[in-house]
């Protein structure tokens, strides 16, 4: 979205013409655009007022029904906190006191199209967002409108006085400069702001710092809590928390969130793995929370099980016990390596359809799945990784 679309998007008839459009996926898109032009609608608002309405759908899972009375950039929806991790980030902060009987005060630097305020301000804090693009800062103040309690400053995050807050939030941009077709930056010197200017503010105040699950651990930080969020089994983000926000005695946390609730499994650091054992009659495979937060040495001692293979992140075990942290498999057969000979294998087991997880092996499952040439009714899953050091193919059912 460009300053000139937000301009005639903001207008009282670009927001009539917005919320009077229905459901994005279900409208004819050409045809829409014919109609509004027939009622005299100007060609820039109708496409911006389409585009809003195809990101308020594409934004649904992250924010349910707030969506729909949201504004979005493409760059920002991209970057934007789930709200249902938002909440739990907001919570941190709730649980703040200050010498005063006065509200904690958060600045939220790189707020990004809101998300996070949002949730900070659903709970009466005090949260004033900060953004240095202006187009994403006045779509930020459209989102934060309903709450009191939230204010939005269009300023690069190093130009705020910070004197006046009690704790940070941040949310670093991690893509190219724009609102749409931007890029991942790599290089943490990079982000805006930068990694080393949170982290020098984190030895000033409270702060949290949002970064990318797959962010390199050895800048980790020795002082701040490092906690891996997974999302229905997605994993969405890595959180860092300095000072007060950070929990006594935990450093590393792997927090799984459900449609059935969150769990969480925490540590002071990472943890030894255990020791690699023969196969048994059940694989399991951890959820990416513990694999990133390195709790599977934990894990695998809460199941009784083992590692399959050193430095593979695969568990065995004889016997089931459930857990949330992982995906368990029944393991039915241990097939042929070779490839010809895995294809006779599943031929002779009519497999039609196969699911196939790799670790610790260089294969490309989607082109291996074309040359064994699958026929029949059944279906199946295949993992291809090492046990003991050695590669195996492992005909599985999962574990429900």
């Amino acid at each position: 979205m460009e300053r000139t679309e937000l301009v005639e998007l903001l207008s009282p008839e670009g927001l009539r013409l917005l919320d009077s459009l229905p459901a994005y996926g279900t409208i004819d898109v050409v045809r829409a655009v014919s109609e509004l032009r027939k009622a005299g609608h100007a060609a820039g608002l109708v496409a911006a007022a389409l585009s809003q309405s195809r990101l308020r759908a594409k934004a649904a899972p992250k924010f349910d029904e707030f969506a729909s009375r949201m504004l979005f950039t493409e760059a920002g929806l991209e970057q934007a906190t789930r709200l249902r991790v938002a909440a739990l980030h907001a919570g941190r902060f709730a649980g703040l006191r200050t010498d005063t009987d006065r509200p904690v005060r958060i600045v939220d630097l790189g707020c990004g199209i809101g998300g996070d305020a949002m949730a900070m301000a659903a709970i009466d804090l005090d949260v004033t967002a900060v953004d240095a693009d202006e187009v994403t800062a006045s779509v930020a103040s459209y989102n934060l409108a309903p709450f009191p309690r939230a204010s939005v400053v269009h300023s690069p995050a190093e130009d705020v006085n910070l004197d006046d807050f009690d704790a940070a939030w941040l949310d670093p941009a991690r893509r190219t400069s724009g609102h749409n077709n931007t890029s991942r930056i790599t290089r943490p010197e990079d982000y805006s702001p930068s990694l080393d200017w949170a982290f020098g503010l984190a030895q000033r105040m409270p702060v949290g710092v949002k970064l990318g699950p797959g962010h390199d651990r050895d800048l980790i930080p020795a002082d701040a809590e490092a906690q891996w969020v997974s999302v229905d089994g997605q994993l969405v983000e890595m959180g860092l928390w300095f000072g007060a926000l950070a929990r006594e005695g935990i450093r590393r946390s792997a927090l799984l969130l459900t449609a059935t609730g969150a769990v969480e499994m925490t540590a002071e650091g990472d943890s030894d793995d255990a020791p690699v054992g023969e196969l048994g009659s059940y694989v399991y495979e951890p959820d990416g929370a513990i694999i990133r937060a390195r709790l599977i040495g934990d894990l695998a001692r809460t199941l009784g099980a083992e590692m399959l293979s050193e430095g593979i992140a695969y568990l065995t075990a004889p016997t089931l016990v459930q857990t949330p942290f992982a995906s368990a498999f029944r393991v039915l057969e241990v097939l042929p390596v070779d490839e010809k000979k895995l294809r006779l294998a599943l031929q002779e087991r009519r497999i039609g359809t196969l699911e196939i997880k790799k670790r610790g092996v260089d294969v490309d499952p989607a082109a291996l799945r074309s040359r064994l040439k699958l026929k029949g009714p059944e279906s199946a899953t295949l993992i291809l990784t090492r046990a003991a050091g050695h590669r195996v193919a492992l005909l599985v059912e999962r574990v429900r």
